[in-house]
């Protein structure tokens, strides 16, 4: 009886599809999508066509970077078109026939086509790009087909309730995709927000870090702030509950909320900046190579990079070498014999020292910053020189001055007969008679 029945229906389902697919409105309707595609097509090719032509014209800059823009779009305009030709048909064949379903479905699996083609053109991450294939696609033909409220539905029936709590198999898929997604674009604008910031050579190098750290800090506020929203989180509850929280992490984080502080005052106050020589009294001492909201990083000369919490610039004293000025004065000191002609000393010496490429010499220097030797003390075996000089940066690593100086100023002492002397003691008898 049922198997009858189930024949019956299926055979008036087969006639009432035979007589409408030999009736107007089904060849309308697939003349229309048929149409539509090819002139999509046709339109796609020749624009395709003008976009590979070269632009030279100096006045057609502006139509040059439209053409470089649309010629990197150019997988996109047969879907592109096809949709906004689709839609045109649907509008007329509606006016005409009173149905158009069959080019609505067209039109949708064209929309589905652009998005999967400007997501494989456009979307560098292969995560992203499998979710839309796994999930955003079957979604969309879900939407298409008109199930997707009715598997929405169900999805949201099967639940877990914990006391007040509520928690879907609808509401943690939407979790996951929605959050995966919002934490993509944070990533991605976070970078580019970055980039633009950093380009602003209106800025000083400090103030750019600021603002790329509080962006930062601004935009993954925004996108947590979106996902509690997502997961249906009421943010009034959250409040309080976040003010009770932030009592209790101000006590147990506040070593590092002092140096979060401290890096936004360094920042802020300019006192330090990326290149700068840093020495602390504490022996401590290295290039900034890194400044980030709770650390620093100095590098030395040896290859070590040392961490330096914040909160030391503000509450620690340090020298800046090349904060505001990268000349640096050093000094030299050796000993010469007591009969040594000091006016040939002094003016080989200076000459010595001055002929070193990195030492700042010449007669457009200041006197007070061209390289001197001076008598420093008399000494037990020989007389004290004192040589001071003046040069770029910091005299270590690839700036290695001072031994080479040492080194010159011995070929130079050699040259002219000038003594280094060594420790000398004089005895003298002053009773050399022999008692009987």
């Amino acid at each position: 009886m049922i198997f009858d029945k189930l024949s019956v229906i299926a055979a008036k389902a087969l006639a009432a599809g035979r007589e409408w697919a030999v009736s107007p409105q089904f060849y309308s309707q697939i003349a229309a999508v048929l149409s539509a595609l090819l002139i999509a097509w046709l339109l796609s090719l020749l624009m395709l066509r003008q976009l590979a032509v070269p632009i030279s014209q100096s006045s057609m800059k502006p139509l040059a970077g439209l053409q470089k823009i649309l010629f990197r779009s150019r997988a996109l305009l047969f879907p592109l078109l096809a949709v906004l030709l689709l839609g045109i048909a649907a509008e007329v064949v509606f006016s005409a026939f009173a149905q158009n379903w069959i080019i609505r479905l067209a039109q949708s699996l064209a929309v589905v086509f652009l998005l999967y083609s400007t997501v494989e053109r456009f979307v560098q991450s292969q995560w992203i790009v499998s979710l839309f294939k796994w999930v955003g696609i079957p979604i969309a033909t879900l939407h298409i087909f008109g199930w997707l409220d009715d598997v929405t539905q169900y999805m949201d029936a099967i639940s877990l309730e914990v006391g007040n709590i509520r928690i879907s198999l609808l509401a943690l898929a939407r979790t996951i995709v929605f959050g995966s997604l919002l934490f993509w674009l944070g990533r991605m604008s976070n970078a580019a927000g970055k980039e633009v910031i950093r380009k602003q050579q209106t800025l000083d190098a400090g103030t750019r870090e600021v603002f790329v750290k509080l962006f930062e800090i601004a935009l993954y506020v925004v996108v947590f702030l979106l996902l509690l929203q997502v997961m249906g989180i009421n943010l009034t509850a959250l409040a309080v509950f976040g003010g009770a929280l932030g009592v209790g992490l101000g006590f147990g984080l506040q070593q590092i909320a002092a140096n979060f502080i401290s890096g936004i005052i360094i920042l802020l106050d300019r006192s330090i900046s990326i290149g700068d020589y840093i020495e602390f009294d504490d022996g401590h001492a290295g290039k900034m190579c890194e400044l980030n909201m709770r650390y620093a990083v100095l590098e030395a000369f040896d290859g070590k990079e040392i961490m330096i919490p914040n909160e030391k610039f503000i509450t620690s004293s340090f020298v800046n070498w090349t904060h505001k000025n990268a000349k640096q004065r050093y000094s030299l000191n050796f000993s010469v014999a007591y009969k040594t002609d000091l006016d040939l000393l002094f003016e080989v010496v200076r000459t010595t020292v001055a002929n070193h490429p990195q030492v700042i010499s010449g007669p457009e220097i200041p006197i007070e910053e061209r390289p001197d030797a001076e008598i420093s003390a008399f000494g037990d075996s020989g007389i004290e020189i004192l040589v001071e000089f003046w040069m770029e940066g910091i005299d270590d690593g690839k700036n290695r001055v001072r031994a080479d100086l040492l080194y010159e100023i011995w070929k130079a002492l050699r040259e002219h007969a000038i003594e280094i002397p060594f420790p000398q003691r004089e005895v003298r008898v002053v009773n050399s008679g022999t008692r009987s």
